[in-house]
């Protein structure tokens, strides 16, 4: 993006490390609309999959460390994660769909 365009309403600052850091790339991005549905991008960036694995757990405990902010204690609300997490994985709700650009 360059300094004259704006980021879209409801777009999260970045992180210090992606100015800090002149080697960093953004992996991940997701927009979720109110009625749930969820677009994604995302890089592979690292050769081992596996690296997802790690990164999806440590999103779980950023957000369960969020919500304990909010009132709901921390193992608590990464307990309900992890519940969620193991239904979705165990019978899927939706299907990946490859967005188009």
């Amino acid at each position: 993006m360059t300094p004259e365009e704006k980021a879209p309403e409801g777009a999260l600052d970045a992180p210090p490390l992606a100015h800090d850091e002149p080697h960093a790339a953004e992996v991940l991005r997701i927009w979720s609309a109110p009625d749930g549905v969820q677009q994604l991008s995302l890089r592979t960036t690292w050769s081992d999959p596996g690296a997802w694995g790690l990164l999806l757990v440590d999103i779980a405990r950023h957000a369960a460390r969020a919500y304990a902010r909010h009132g709901i204690e921390e193992d608590v609300a990464l307990a309900r994660i992890h519940e969620l997490l193991c239904a979705e994985w165990a019978d899927a709700t939706d299907e990946p769909e490859e967005l188009g650009g």
